[in-house]
């Protein structure tokens, strides 16, 4: 009993993992006021009177993202007076050199406006493990705030040289370093074109540059969070379904960028609306693919998704210096269970209690039509 126990034991530690942040019972309120739960029944009669039957489904999630992998985080001060961040993630769509941006400016005090990004380059990447599982801005985001914390080592005895002092009494706040208890400071973009231009002379055993080409170890696995609520309503003599409403409250931990995160949460729904009631793949007797094109496989377009409530409820990730939780997945984890609940109550009244996405016309139609009588009820 007691080998059991350990083994157990053992693999509770090894595959069990701690939620280390959430507020999950205010993001469920937060979430049905968004949606004005309470007002639903009023909107379904509505909805009865034009012939239609209406339905509400509410999709709470919990994701992890993927686990920590080593990444680069090398910061390069150029010859053109810009700052260049190497990183191993790669962006494609997600608009990554935005909040890399920020999170350089914030620690460095370099303007933003200078920032550029060179992703995955194979002749200057030390490590990286790419883009997926939501978890870039963790693991780059920890990436460059420890070199923009080795830059400032860096910086500080370099600094010592140009302000004539020891670099134990080198401050660094707001992208200037100073001495202490002086009004002696040098900014660190003219620092960084001081030495690049040889106007400052370095000792040969103390560094040459603000450059830094640094290998994070990465953060743990974070766990974004939220609930979302879908609304859908449908014409029984035809079986097409409209999503009418939409409103979600997320916790990605501390927002760097909150117009990206809404966007990613956008097009996350609007993926999974489409997974749930369109998107149907069909081939012939023969394997011949009949949906092959976007006449016949049908995506969901602006004029089928309704404008969306997108709210937030951040709790800071304890695990990873930024707080942040990754978002870009969360979309498809919150709409695919909302919207098929929505669907599944609307159809509820005919006894349908079950039904194969996805939920298009033909088949909320056909389940209609095979529903028996005797069940149907207002």
């Amino acid at each position: 009993m007691n080998d059991d126990r350990g083994e157990i034991e053992n693999l509770m530690a090894r595959y069990c993992r701690t939620y280390d942040s959430g507020d999950f019972p205010a993001i469920l309120k937060k979430a049905l006021e968004a949606a004005d739960w309470k007002g639903f029944n009023k909107r379904k009669r509505e909805s009865k009177k034009r012939g239609k039957v209406r339905g509400i489904g509410i999709g709470c999630f919990l994701e992890v993202t993927a686990p920590a992998n080593k990444e680069m985080g090398g910061i390069a001060f150029d010859a053109d007076g810009g700052v260049t961040i190497r990183t191993g993630t790669l962006d494609y769509g997600q608009g990554h050199a935005t909040p890399f941006a920020q999170v350089l400016s914030a620690q460095l005090g370099v303007p933003f406006e200078k920032v550029r990004i060179l992703q995955g380059d194979s002749d200057e990447l030390l490590a990286g493990g790419g883009t997926g599982g939501s978890r870039s801005m963790m693991n780059s985001g920890q990436a460059i705030v420890e070199a923009a914390a080795k830059a400032v080592d860096q910086g500080k005895q370099i600094a010592s040289h140009a302000l004539e002092a020891s670099p134990g009494d080198i401050e660094f706040k707001d992208g200037n370093f100073s001495v202490a208890g002086t009004d002696r400071r040098v900014n660190i973009m003219e620092l960084a074109d001081k030495v690049r231009t040889g106007a400052l002379k370095l000792p040969p055993n103390e560094p040459q540059s603000l450059d830094v080409n640094h290998v994070s170890e990465g953060s743990p696995s974070a766990y974004p969070n939220g609930c979302h609520v879908c609304e859908v309503e449908i014409d029984p003599a035809t079986g097409q379904t409209e999503v009418v409403k939409y409103s979600s409250v997320n916790d990605f931990g501390n927002l760097i960028n909150p117009m990206l995160v809404n966007g990613q949460v956008h097009g996350g729904v609007v993926q999974g609306i489409g997974q749930a009631l369109y998107e149907h793949t069909v081939y012939d007797d023969q394997g011949q693919l009949l949906t092959g094109s976007f006449m016949d496989y049908p995506m969901p377009r602006a004029d089928t998704v309704p404008a969306m409530v997108i709210a937030h409820h951040s709790v800071p990730c304890r695990t990873n210096p930024l707080g942040v939780k990754g978002a870009g997945e969360s979309g498809v984890a919150g709409s695919l269970p909302s919207a098929m609940n929505a669907v599944l109550h609307a159809l509820s009244y005919a006894g349908v209690s079950t039904l194969d996405m996805p939920f298009t016309s033909e088949r909320v139609w056909q389940a209609l039509q095979m529903a028996q009588p005797a069940q149907r009820r207002a």
